[in-house]
């Protein structure tokens, strides 16, 4: 990797873990809501970068670099939703499962959606 390819990748990632961050102190602890937002908001943002490159190409190279491998990958994550679903009971860890997974999925096909109204 370029060195301007892992300064783009690190200065994303460092915004992106610092932006999770503030999302999980400020919602609620009873439940992973911080941790369902940033999951679901990071797959409607990375379903919007990669539907716009698809559809159009304008998002240049580094843009993608620093807001998808950077930003978003630090902004998601899998591994706390993973510890905070096994800290749950059964029936809310069942809850968490699929409400990461299916509002994720209905986030992407949002971008998909709000990418063709703007084609």
């Amino acid at each position: 990797m370029r060195p301007r390819n892992a300064t783009l990748v690190a200065l994303g990632g460092f915004a992106g873990a610092l932006c999770r961050h503030a999302v999980s102190v400020a919602l609620s602890e009873t439940f992973p809501w911080g941790t369902l937002a940033v999951n679901v908001v990071g797959a409607f943002l990375l379903g919007l970068v990669v539907y716009e490159t698809a559809a159009s190409g304008r998002i240049p190279d580094a843009a993608r670099l620093l807001l998808s491998t950077g930003f978003l990958s630090s902004f998601t994550t899998y591994s706390t939703f993973a510890w905070e679903t096994v800290a749950l009971s059964p029936r809310l860890a069942a809850l968490n499962v699929v409400a990461n997974y299916a509002l994720g999925f209905l986030a992407v096909l949002l971008a998909r959606e709000v990418v063709g109204w703007r084609s």
